[in-house]
């Protein structure tokens, strides 16, 4: 299955952007958005589970940003809202082709075998 993210942009601080990653294939597993920022390290950004019943986020966008899933349409996203000049990164989606839901895996890089290519969200003060 390919991943293809897309939404991001340039906003303002405050501002709100939804991110979409959309899959070649059906998906079954866990989806996940990491994001790296200029010299940092890839870093989770949220995670849901197949059904859509089970989510985790980064302490820092917990209440600002919503993961959701379409399994219909073979697409997951990412509300963001309340952006702050911190949020600023490229945003990557991922599938942890493992069936079921983990908390213990749903936050880890190496949990996810399959990547999207990255959309720029740049949040300017």
């Amino acid at each position: 299955v390919q991943l293809q993210a897309s939404g991001g942009g340039l906003v303002q601080a405050g501002a709100s952007l939804r991110l979409s990653c959309t899959a070649s294939g059906r998906t079954f597993g866990t989806m996940g958005w990491f994001r790296q920022a200029p010299g940092k390290e890839r870093e989770f950004v949220a995670a849901i589970s197949w059904i859509g019943n089970s989510r985790d986020y980064l302490a820092s966008v917990k209440g600002r940003f919503t993961i959701s899933r379409d399994n219909a349409q073979n697409t997951m996203y990412l509300q963001m809202n309340s952006l702050k000049p911190d949020d600023t990164a490229v945003y990557y989606c991922a599938e942890d082709q493992t069936t079921g839901w983990s908390l213990a895996r749903a936050n880890k890089q190496q949990s996810y075998t399959s990547w999207g290519q990255g959309t720029q969200v740049t949040v300017s003060s």
